[in-house]
């Protein structure tokens, strides 16, 4: 498959979920070179992250990257996802604070600024992640398993302790045309009662119900309701998608994930390389 980036510059400015500041992007494509994060806030030289999984670091409520020098940016699993899918390899992503804006909560802003800056393919080649025997990884009750397939197919199932959001499932082929319109618009969302401990934390700052579905008891916040009648399983798909764009080469095989969540994602993506290399 050939190495692709964008063919124009494009900027946005979003909230950042976590810290509430706004942020400017701009994305400026790259010949060659991989993902390169730039905090232009920071000082030159010490300011550019690479996407790639050893700079990984705090996968707790997001998947976040850290160079040598301390400069980090933060949930970064949306944009990915939208990456992946547009088949970009390669572009410089410019940043003014430590995190993506979150936009809606969900992948699709980021789908149309890659839409609207277009797409240029290179002229070098990218090899594929191939499975060709089952891997597996089981953490407790959390697990990623990887089948043979002609194709990417995802599987998804999430269980919650809760009376409103008990279980969901859903399985789709992965081509951008099923993911723009099954998976793209499904957003993240938390409980209710997670709210004051996100606070405190200074965490979730910018986080409204314009960019994330809050779950109660019997139902959501969220004036407008539920984008898919299953959007939250949906959503961990699109978190799934992104988490394995840290190995920045396309997958072909059936990716089974149950309870699974951004630290078994990153830990899967290191199996994966290893069977891959």
């Amino acid at each position: 498959m050939k190495r692709i980036t964008l063919n124009n510059s494009i900027s946005y400015e979003g909230i950042g979920l976590h810290k509430g500041e706004n942020i400017k992007l701009t994305l400026i494509p790259k010949e060659n070179g991989g993902i390169i994060f730039k905090r232009v806030d920071l000082e030159e030289g010490k300011n550019e992250i690479s996407l790639d999984i050893k700079n990984t670091f705090d996968l707790t409520r997001g998947t976040n990257l850290r160079n040598e020098y301390g400069a980090a940016v933060y949930t970064i699993e949306h944009f990915l996802s939208a990456l992946y899918i547009m088949g970009i390899t390669d572009l410089q992503v410019e940043l003014d604070g430590n995190e993506l804006p979150i936009c809606d909560g969900s992948a699709k802003i980021f789908l149309e600024l890659f839409k609207e800056a277009g797409i240029k393919e290179l002229d070098s080649k990218i090899e594929p992640i191939i499975i060709e025997k089952p891997i597996s990884l089981t953490k407790g009750d959390k697990h990623i398993v990887a089948l043979p397939y002609d194709g990417y197919k995802l599987t998804y199932s999430i269980k919650f302790e809760h009376s409103y959001l008990k279980s969901q499932m859903a399985e789709f082929e992965i081509t951008p045309e099923i993911y723009e319109k099954e998976i793209a618009k499904a957003r993240t969302f938390g409980f209710d009662y997670e709210i004051e401990y996100l606070k405190k934390n200074n965490l979730a700052l910018g986080g409204t119900l314009d960019n994330a579905i809050v779950v109660t008891k019997d139902g959501v916040m969220n004036p407008s309701g539920l984008r898919y009648e299953d959007e939250f399983v949906r959503h961990k798909m699109l978190d799934l998608i992104g988490d394995f764009k840290i190995l920045n080469r396309p997958i072909k095989g059936h990716i089974i994930a149950i309870k699974a969540g951004h630290a078994l994602d990153i830990e899967f993506a290191e199996l994966l390389l290893k069977n891959n290399n």
